[in-house]
C-alpha cells in the first residue's frame, strides 16, 4: 500500500512488526497534538489573545488535529475508517475517558454544561444522525462548518459572561502550555504539525492492511483501535487534569471534543471528500453514540457530579458497544 507521505512495503511487513508501526503512528498523534498545542496556545498568549478565549477555540481544536488528519487521510480510500473513527472516538470520550477519571475521582459539573453546552451536543448528534442517511454531502460538510464557527462565537461570548473561577481555571490551564518564547511556539507549531501528519499517515495505513489481512471491516478498525488511539491524548489530559483538581476541566473539554468531532472534523472531511454511510451503523452505531450522549445529560444531572459508580457503569458501557459493534460488523 502507497501512503500519502511516505511509502512503506506494508504486505512484505509481518503483523507483529504492522502492531509497531501502528504504535510509531500513535506516538506520533500524541507527541505532535501536544506540540501543536502548547506552540498554539504560545504563540497566541504571547499576541495577547485572552488565554480563556485561547483555551475555548485554538487549544480546543489543536486537540482535535489527530482526530481530523486521521480523519481525511482515511476519507478517500477507506471513508468507513475515517466515520468509524468519529463514532468511536465520541464513544471513548464519554464511556473511557470520562469513566476512568471519573474512578481516579468523582468530576464536578458546572451548571453550564448541563444548560446549554450538553443539551447542544444532543441536538449536533441528531443531526448528525439524520445527515448520515443518504451519506454526508459536501453541502452537508458545509453546514457542519458554519455551525462551528457560529459556536465558537457563542462559547467566547458565554465565557465572558460566565463563572470566573472557571474562566480562571481555564487561563491557567492555557498560561501553563504557552510557557515558550513566540519562536519557540512557532517551531512546535511546525514540528506538531509535521508528527502529526506523519503519525496519522502510518497509522491509517497499518490499520487498513491489519484489517485487511484480519478480514475484518475498516469501519471496525476505526470504531476500536483508531478511536481508542486518537483518543489517549485526552485520556492523559483528562487524568492529570482530574489529579491536580481540575475536575470541571475533564467535563468541559470531553463535551467540547465531542462536539468538534462531529462538527468540525465530520464536517470538515465531508466539505473536501463526501463520505458514504454504511445502512448498518444507523442500526446500531449512531443509536448508540445517541444514547450515551443523553446518558451524559442524566449523569451530569445527577447531583452535578460524576461519581465512581456512574464511572464504572461508562466504562461497562463502553465495553458493550464495542463488543456489540464488533459483533455486528464482523456477522455483517
Amino acid at each position: 500500500m502507497t501512503l500519502a507521505l511516505i511509502s512503506l512495503p506494508f504486505p512484505d511487513l509481518s503483523v507483529w512488526l504492522l502492531a509497531l508501526l501502528m504504535l510509531v503512528g500513535f506516538a506520533g498523534l500524541s507527541f505532535g497534538g501536544d506540540w501543536l498545542t502548547a506552540g498554539a496556545a504560545t504563540v497566541s498568549v504571547n499576541f495577547k489573545i485572552s488565554p480563556v478565549v485561547v483555551g475555548l477555540t485554538i487549544v480546543s481544536i489543536a486537540t482535535s488535529m489527530p482526530e481530523m488528519l486521521t480523519s481525511l487521510l482515511a476519507a478517500k480510500e477507506t471513508p468507513g475508517l475515517a466515520l468509524g473513527n468519529i463514532l468511536g472516538s465520541n464513544v471513548a470520550n464519554i464511556g473511557l475517558i470520562l469513566g476512568v477519571t471519573a474512578l481516579i475521582t468523582p468530576l464536578a459539573v458546572q451548571s453550564r454544561l448541563i444548560r446549554r453546552e450538553v443539551p447542544i451536543l444532543i441536538a449536533v448528534t441528531l443531526l448528525f444522525t439524520l445527515m448520515a442517511f443518504g451519506g454526508y454531502s459536501r453541502g452537508e460538510g458545509i453546514v457542519m462548518l458554519v455551525l462551528t464557527a457560529l459556536y465558537l462565537v457563542y462559547v467566547v461570548r458565554g465565557a465572558k459572561q460566565g463563572d470566573d473561577t472557571l474562566e480562571t481555571e481555564i487561563a491557567e490551564e492555557v498560561e501553563s502550555a504557552a510557557k515558550h518564547s513566540t519562536g519557540m511556539g512557532i517551531a512546535l507549531v511546525l514540528l506538531g504539525g509535521v508528527l502529526l501528519a506523519l503519525g496519522a499517515d502510518v497509522l491509517v495505513g497499518t490499520s487498513v492492511e491489519i484489517a485487511g489481512r484480519l478480514g475484518v471491516s475498516d469501519t471496525l478498525v476505526g470504531l476500536t483501535i483508531v478511536a481508542l488511539g486518537t483518543s489517549l491524548p485526552e485520556l492523559a489530559a483528562s487524568i492529570s487534569a482530574a489529579r491536580s483538581g481540575h475536575t470541571d476541566i475533564c467535563a468541559g473539554n470531553i463535551v467540547g471534543s465531542n462536539l468538534f468531532n462531529i462538527l468540525l472534523i465530520g464536517g470538515g472531511v465531508a466539505t473536501l471528500i463526501p463520505i458514504p454511510v454504511e445502512p448498518s451503523l444507523l442500526q446500531f452505531e449512531f443509536p448508540a453514540v445517541i444514547a450515551l450522549t443523553v446518558l451524559l445529560l442524566w449523569f451530569f444531572k445527577s447531583g452535578h457530579i460524576v461519581s465512581r459508580r456512574e464511572g464504572v457503569i461508562l466504562i461497562f458501557l463502553y465495553v458493550g458497544i464495542l463488543s456489540v459493534s464488533a459483533i455486528l460488523q464482523l456477522n455483517g
